[in-house]
């Protein structure tokens, strides 16, 4: 069974390093992992997909934890959430191909980034269903090089029921207090931050 999971982490040189030993050390198999930063300069996301029952699933949870540097670690197997994975994709494209190749581009609704005389570059997000689907809808054509990003996701938000609110205009936000001097620095509580 596919389970992603977040980890929020510290950012510190060598927490990637803690992260992918533990999961070698016991044998689990990453299919996607990915990085990045936060709206917490301190604090990064790592979003990772591997395949294994609830048991392997819980072990993974209760390690992740278990390391210095994770702050918090979100299992999505119980939430609906938004995943997104990016492909470059390199296909081989004849002038007289173009045509078919551009209309798959416009179905995917993906984007050709690089013409060159003989390739297009192709970008597309997705799922890794839809990824998947449109490379082997292109591969009779040859591709060349893929790449893809990996995996991100978030949950999604609570739905709104009744009258949706309409957008404040910028002179009716409430403003922020003018900033005095060197603004303090906060400790990051893990009850602090948004959930996943």
């Amino acid at each position: 069974m596919r389970h992603v999971i977040a980890a929020l982490v510290m950012n510190e040189p060598g927490v990637l390093a803690h992260v992918a030993g533990m999961f070698a050390a016991r044998g689990f198999n990453i299919d996607s992992l990915v990085v990045g930063r936060t709206e917490h300069p301190e604090i990064s996301r790592m979003t990772i997909v591997i395949n294994g029952d609830n048991q392997m699933l819980d072990q993974v949870r209760k390690q992740l934890g278990k390391l210095v540097e994770v702050v918090r670690v979100v299992d999505y197997a119980d939430v609906d959430f938004v995943e997104r994975d990016l492909m470059l994709l390199r296909v081989s494209a004849a002038p007289d191909q173009r045509s078919e190749i551009l209309e798959m581009v416009d179905m995917f609704r993906g984007t050709v980034v690089d013409v060159a005389s003989t390739q297009l570059m192709i970008k597309l997000s997705g799922t890794e269903d839809k990824l998947e689907a449109f490379v082997e809808l292109l591969r009779p054509y040859g591709i060349v090089e893929l790449a893809r990003t990996g995996v991100i996701a978030m949950p999604r938000g609570e739905k709104i029921e009744g009258e949706i609110p309409r957008p404040q205009r910028r002179a009716e936000r409430p403003q922020a207090p003018a900033d005095k001097g060197n603004a303090p620095t906060h400790d990051i509580r893990p009850e602090d931050l948004p959930p996943g």
